[in-house]
This record gives structure tokens, C-alpha cells and sequence, in this order.
């Protein structure tokens, strides 16, 4: 198995480090969830390196209103808001305050799906191996809201697996997925961008793109 170094030069590598990590688990014909936008080129790694299916599942981070940077919550698509009940409590919100957010970051997100996968479903997870993957993990917000949106629909496994992520935050999500899989869990952690020499910007046409490739080839 090949060192960790960072930084990573890019998200595939960091994807195929990732899929290396992922192989001893014997994942037969896993279901790829990328969350887009950044982790669709590490999803796509792996998707090819484990032999399994490519798909994105839509996430949006809902932001504290007067300072939309900073999130209280996210919403992933067939889910329900995953809102930080503690942070809400210091800020002394509640769910009718964020009404108006999460309805903007809903519309957005279908928005988002239907330039992602169109009219297509999201492939059924149920009795299916699901590898939910994303670029990093800072506060785990979106990754939290993808893991709970999958749970209620049964799937036989569900693994997060991640290239980097804050180590409070690694250890958080044990209790979200069946298993974690991180390659490096740094203890002080500002960005995810931090840990990649290229952070380009992922777009929109570079998801599709990806999504249609791994549509038509044979791994």
C-alpha cells in the first residue's frame, strides 16, 4: 500500500490513494456517491479502481443567515435538514429561523440535480455496498446529511471514505457510517484546500463530464 504524503497533488491522486485504501474491504460492486462538487473526481477514482457504479448525491450546507459562511447545517437530496443542535443553541436559532435558507438551499440543490443527472433517479441503494465520498471533511456537515439521507433507505453497508479530514471530525462520524476510511486525519485542520497542491475549482461540466464517462466505460 502506497505512502501517504501530503499534500496531494490533485483529487484524482488523491482518489486512487483513496480506492487503494478502500481495495482490502472486498467491496463487490459498490454503489460511488460523490458529493459534488469537489469530490466527484476523487469518487470517480475509486468508482474505477473498485469496479463500481458512479453517481453523485447533492448536498448543500446551510448557512447561520447573518453570516452565510458559516454553516449550522446541511441538506442532502431525499433528506430531511441535519441541523447542528448545539450550534444552534449558542446562536439561539431554531428551525422556523432558518425557514427561508433552507428553502433557497432546497431549490438549489434540485437545481443541481437536474444538471447533474437530468430526469435519472438516484440509483437505489437498498442491499447495495454505498461508498459516500467527498474531497475532505472540515466540520462533516454535508458528509453527516448524505450519510443520514441514505440510512432510511437500507442499504447493506455504508462507508465514508475521504482522502483528509479534521481529526474531531473523523472521530465524530463513526457513529454515522458503518465504517470510515480517511487517509490522513490531521489534527490541526483550517481548509481542505490546504491539503492539495492543485484545488482547482470543480464545475458543474466537469461533474457531467465525469458522470457521463463513467456511464459509458467498462472499468
Amino acid at each position: 500500500m502506497s505512502p501517504v504524503r501530503l499534500p496531494f497533488a490533485d483529487r484524482r491522486q488523491a482518489g486512487r490513494m483513496l480506492a487503494e485504501r478502500l481495495e482490502p474491504l472486498e467491496l463487490r460492486d459498490p454503489l460511488v456517491l460523490a458529493l459534488p462538487r469537489g469530490g466527484v473526481p476523487v469518487g470517480y477514482e475509486v468508482a474505477r479502481r473498485l469496479g463500481g457504479t458512479l453517481d453523485v448525491l447533492v448536498t448543500r450546507k446551510i448557512g447561520y443567515p447573518p453570516q452565510p459562511e458559516l454553516g449550522v447545517g446541511a441538506i442532502a437530496e431525499g433528506g430531511e435538514p441535519a441541523l447542528d443542535a448545539g450550534l444552534l443553541d449558542r446562536l439561539s436559532l431554531d428551525e422556523g429561523d432558518l425557514a427561508a435558507t433552507v428553502a433557497a438551499e432546497r431549490a438549489e440543490l434540485e437545481r443541481r440535480v437536474r444538471a447533474y443527472r437530468g430526469d435519472r433517479p438516484l440509483p437505489d441503494p437498498a442491499g447495495r455496498t454505498v461508498v459516500v465520498v467527498d474531497d475532505g471533511l472540515a466540520t462533516g456537515g454535508t458528509a453527516r446529511a448524505a450519510l443520514a439521507a441514505l440510512r432510511p433507505r437500507r442499504p447493506e453497508r455504508l462507508v465514508l471514505a475521504v482522502p483528509v479530514g479534521a481529526a474531531s471530525t473523523v472521530r465524530d462520524m463513526g457513529d454515522d457510517a458503518d465504517a470510515v476510511v480517511v487517509l490522513a486525519a490531521p489534527r490541526i485542520f483550517r481548509a481542505v484546500g490546504e491539503w492539495y497542491v492543485d484545488f482547482e475549482q470543480v464545475g458543474d461540466t466537469d461533474v457531467v463530464l465525469l458522470l457521463e464517462r463513467a456511464g459509458t466505460t467498462r472499468w
